[in-house]
């Protein structure tokens, strides 16, 4: 049986992911050597990654995330502040957070995680940060360019228009290529209406 690479997240709205493809835009023309940035057409708030399934446990894990969602309405989330990890002088991974009802957000990730667990997916052993990856740094990257591009996150703020409702978990495909990831959404589950 097929093997998928697949994770379930929160996809973002078009006026979104333009106002992260700027802000890109903006870190890259005065970008640091050594530095992978994502395509911001695919990024997307990673609520639990499952890794390779079979195709036949498709309809299994969209149930669980069916029952995750059922009780949780809709909720605004909104792009927050420029981050890294694990510290601006030793940069790994460029981020932007996101604010809101975070606490819905959390409660659906907690909710997902303990159905998912059910059906033998371990559970994450780090706590959940949500967070949308801009960039991450290469291994061959000098300790000045992850410097660098710590000093760069520090003084950049993101475009404040990155206000949206979360209506809808989705479950992802992710097919790895030269050009990068390639991101397809082959289940949903819809929040509480």
């Amino acid at each position: 049986m097929e093997e998928i690479r697949s994770f379930i997240a929160i996809e973002l709205p078009d006026k979104v992911r333009q106002g992260l493809s700027r802000l890109v835009a903006q870190l890259k023309s005065r970008q640091p050597d050594g530095i992978k940035w994502v395509d911001p057409t695919g990024i997307h708030l990673t609520l639990k990654f499952l890794g390779n399934i079979t195709s036949g446990r498709i309809s299994e894990i969209t149930g669980a995330m069916a029952e995750a969602s059922r009780e949780i309405p809709p909720f605004s989330l909104e792009i927050k502040d420029l981050g890294v990890f694990p510290n601006l002088n030793r940069v790994q991974v460029a981020w932007v957070s996101v604010g809101g009802e975070t606490d819905k957000l959390v409660r659906l990730q907690q909710r997902l995680e303990s159905n998912l667990q059910i059906l033998g997916f371990p559970p994450e052993k780090r706590g959940f940060a949500p967070h949308l990856t801009l960039a991450r740094v290469r291994r061959e990257a000098s300790s000045q360019d992850r410097r660098e591009l710590g000093r760069l996150i520090a003084v950049t703020k993101p475009d404040p228009t990155g206000r949206f409702t979360v209506g809808t978990a989705s479950l992802m495909q992710s097919q790895l290529s030269r050009e990068g990831a390639v991101y397809t959404q082959i289940g949903a589950a819809l929040l509480k209406k």
